[in-house]
């Protein structure tokens, strides 16, 4: 019996074999276990913590800074630092206050109790003034300031106004003025702007402890107006004199720097040209023979270039004057004065750009503006149309310093404007 089974056994084996059950069998052994695939438990665990060891410990004083405002007191300025009466009170009392100016920013180590612990600023003169506890008073210290300069680039697309173009670009006012000195000789930024003109500009910035201060000199720049390019690298050269006086100066040396400015005044608005017009004072044809910007009463009316003073006074209808002689049988007037500039009298000597008066309404004037003439021996010349004569080139023999130094500041205006432009041929 038990052998028939054996038997049987081997045929049920043997059928399975040659249905490929077999296989399958072998297949579903080697299977992950199913043991593997079912979730795990978890078992909570209850831990102790000490709570006064977990918790992070309050710092022992913090660090504030704020921005002396324009309007602001000392004491609003402390509260907003945290600083207590008492404190606030003690440095009212020191000599250092009164170096606060707005837009000074101030850094204050208080303590939660309101106590100061260490405050610090920047002086206008460049001193690190430090006020530090001294046991129960405040000791001040000043020393200077380890200010540290580097380069920064940008550009600028004219939609309307330089100045607009500079502020969208995130360029300091003192660089866009530096700008309009620059090329204020090249072109008239009252008439010859055109949307698309294009700026670049390298200039300096200076740091104090990694954070911008304040922007420094120009060291070069390129003004693309209506599709002619003007470039600028800053260079001292030697003068005559053995000084050395620094400049702009085109890339292959020439002086950007005109004998005489295109304008007297930095910004503003041309009212009435040179040549025949009715004339608003006295409503007869006449000849005009200056140029009229029209400005704000306090506008600082610079000199047209380097010269002495021949008149300064009143004189009929140009109410307040001013008549500078220059080289040569160069003469400028600048009429209708709200006042003088300080040293401005017979026989001074002014500098190209220096403020000789300001604008205002003095004489025969309708409104407040500049009346402003150029006579060449006597000759009215338009100021507008005239060809200005340039100053001196950098010297022969400064030449390959000043190719040296510029070539890298050049690079980087290559690199603004996306163009590539033989540096020096």
């Amino acid at each position: 019996m038990i052998q028939n089974l054996s038997l049987a056994r081997a045929g049920v084996l043997a059928a399975l074999a040659l249905s490929g059950v077999v296989a399958a069998l072998a297949t579903i052994s080697e299977a992950p276990d199913a043991r593997l695939l079912l979730p795990k438990a978890t078992l909570p665990e209850t831990l102790t913590i000490a709570v006064d060891e977990a918790l992070i410990p309050s710092p022992a004083s913090y660090i504030r800074e704020e921005r002396f405002q324009r309007g602001d007191t000392v004491a609003n300025l402390f509260a907003r630092l945290g600083i207590g009466e008492p404190d606030a009170r003690a440095f009212a009392r020191l000599p250092q206050v009164r170096l606060f100016r707005p837009g000074t920013t101030v850094t204050a180590d208080v303590r939660p109790d309101g106590t100061l612990v260490l405050l610090t600023f920047l002086s206008p003169r460049d001193k690190l003034v430090r006020v530090e506890r001294d046991g129960a008073v405040l000791a001040a210290t000043e020393s200077p300031a380890e200010l540290t300069t580097r380069q920064e680039l940008k550009s600028a697309e004219i939609r309307s106004s330089l100045f607009a173009a500079t502020d969208a670009a995130g360029i300091p006012d003192s660089v866009a003025m530096q700008l309009a000195d620059i090329f204020g000789g090249d072109a008239d930024f009252h008439r010859d702007l055109r949307r698309g003109d294009r700026l670049a500009v390298v200039y300096e910035m200076h740091m104090l402890d990694g954070r911008a201060l304040r922007a420094g000199r120009v060291l070069a720049a390129e003004f693309v107006n209506q599709g002619r390019s003007i470039r600028a690298v800053w260079f001292a050269a030697m003068d005559a004199e053995g000084r050395r006086n620094g400049g702009f100066y085109a890339p292959d040396g020439k002086n950007l720097r005109k004998a005489f400015l295109r304008s007297p005044l930095e910004f503003s608005r041309v009212s009435s040209g040179f040549g025949m017009r009715k004339h608003p004072f006295l409503q007869t044809w006449r000849a005009h023979q200056g140029v009229d910007y029209a400005a704000p009463v306090g506008t600082r009316v610079r000199a047209a270039g380097d010269g002495v003073v021949e008149f300064a006074g009143r004189q009929g209808g140009y109410g307040n004057v001013v008549i500078l002689r220059h080289g040569g049988n160069n003469t400028t007037l600048y009429a209708h004065l709200n006042g003088f500039a300080s040293g401005i009298r017979k026989g001074a000597r002014v500098a190209q750009g220096s403020t000789i008066g300001f604008v205002g309404q003095t004489g025969w004037a309708t409104g407040p503006h500049l009346h402003y003439e150029f006579r060449v021996g006597g000759t009215a010349r338009d100021p507008l149309r005239m060809a200005l004569p340039a100053a001196l080139p950098v010297p022969t023999a400064e030449l390959a310093s000043f190719r040296t130094q510029g070539a890298p500041l050049l690079a980087q205006l290559d690199f603004l404007s996306g163009t590539r432009i033989a540096l020096f041929e």
